[in-house]
């Protein structure tokens, strides 16, 4: 997986992002900056999930982009 492409275009991800994962707030998203561990640790505090969890469903949600 090429996360530097989700990094690179923050800016436009957030909403994606926001649309996957409503709890997350805007400024949840300014602190992810496009990090995928900071994304990971903020699902984990918002849904209350196991990191490897988080990490699964960060996963699939890359796989469903249409532009990777």
């Amino acid at each position: 997986m090429d996360w530097n492409r989700v990094e690179g275009n923050w800016k436009q991800m957030k909403g994606k992002v926001r649309e996957q994962w409503g709890k997350l707030t805007d400024d949840d998203l300014d602190q992810i900056a496009g990090r995928r561990e900071q994304l990971e640790g903020k699902l984990q505090e918002r849904y209350g999930i196991a990191r490897d969890r988080a990490r699964r469903d960060i996963d699939d949600w890359y796989d469903s982009q249409t532009w990777h």
